[in-house]
């Protein structure tokens, strides 16, 4: 079983992220850490108190973190996750409290206190863990590893290069990827391919359980962002990735690269710069997530949904 952490900015595929993490027999999720990305911080945190309250999960510690970048305005995604960052259901009130220290402090008290190493996951921007970096670097030995979902190669879903989580924070990212701690990297390449067809979302509304219907009305909302300009035959869920790697990383396919982040370029702030072919000759530093079993991943969420039927 992995010890995880699940830094999150919830958004639709995050919440289906974080549905997986607790689904999974194969994962502990100890903590949860919220991050202004698809929403501002406040909205963050309540949608994953939220999401945890539907599947009565309160035990589970969570907290805030960043307001904004470490050195940038925020940028939402608002016109892709609406103005709850969870637009398309009605999800419970969070009927329990977060933690009264910051996201920094709850991560550094579980992976203190926990006997194994701890995974962190990220699903958001990359802001919490660069400042849990800054601030507890004694614990850095402490993390087992990293699954980021952020970046890409050739692509991007923000502007032309550059995807998301990255561009919110570029200069946090690039902290977080030359920790130095084993990294597995998901970047928009992988979660591309990550897809919901039509017939898996009918079989999502067929089962009646509050889980499964949240997400139907979830990724129902969510799939009106994806217009004919992708040119894909199904809705891609891109944070799943990093859980789904983690439940059964033999279905997807990788490669060992030398991974860094822009900071600086005009146009292209945040954008990943993959050595697919070594061209740089640096050492590898990521595992970096390209292909995945789209038949098993939609099986996996639709088996997750399914299951919540029994609880």
């Amino acid at each position: 079983m992995e010890d995880i952490i699940l830094d999150c900015d919830p958004g639709h595929d995050d919440a289906i992220a974080l549905i997986l993490a607790i689904y999974s027999a194969k994962i502990n999720l100890l903590g949860v850490t919220t991050s202004a990305g698809n929403q501002k911080h406040s909205q963050t945190l309540r949608n994953a108190m939220s999401l945890l309250t539907l599947m009565h999960q309160q035990s589970i510690p969570i907290a805030s973190g960043n307001r904004t970048p470490l050195f940038r305005d925020l940028i939402s995604g608002i016109s892709v996750h609406g103005v709850t960052g969870l637009d398309g259901t009605d999800l419970p009130t969070p009927n329990f409290p977060s933690q009264s220290i910051p996201a920094t402090e709850l991560m550094a008290k579980i992976i203190t206190k926990n006997p194994n190493k701890v995974t962190i996951v990220v699903t958001g921007p990359c802001t919490n863990l660069a400042l849990f970096l800054a601030v507890h670097p004694e614990l850095k030995g402490s993390i087992k590893r990293l699954i980021i979902f952020g970046g890409g190669m050739g692509v991007g879903n923000c502007d032309p290069t550059t995807e998301f989580n990255f561009k919110a924070d570029p200069e946090a990212a690039k902290i977080v990827i030359n920790a130095g701690i084993p990294l597995v990297l998901a970047p928009l390449n992988v979660g591309l391919e990550a897809q919901l067809f039509t017939e898996d979302r009918h079989a999502i509304h067929r089962i009646k359980n509050p889980v499964a219907q949240a997400v139907a009305g979830l990724t129902d909302f969510y799939g009106l962002s994806f217009d004919s300009h992708w040119n894909l035959e199904g809705l891609p869920l891109y944070d799943p990735c990093t859980i789904a790697w983690l439940i059964d990383p033999s279905q997807f396919s990788s490669k060992n690269c030398h991974v860094t982040v822009e900071t600086k370029g005009e146009l292209t702030a945040g954008e990943s710069i993959i050595d697919y072919y070594q061209i740089t000759h640096q050492k590898p530093n990521a595992e970096v997530l390209f292909h995945v079993n789209r038949d098993w991943f939609a099986k996996l969420i639709i088996d997750a949904v399914k299951s919540f039927s029994q609880k």
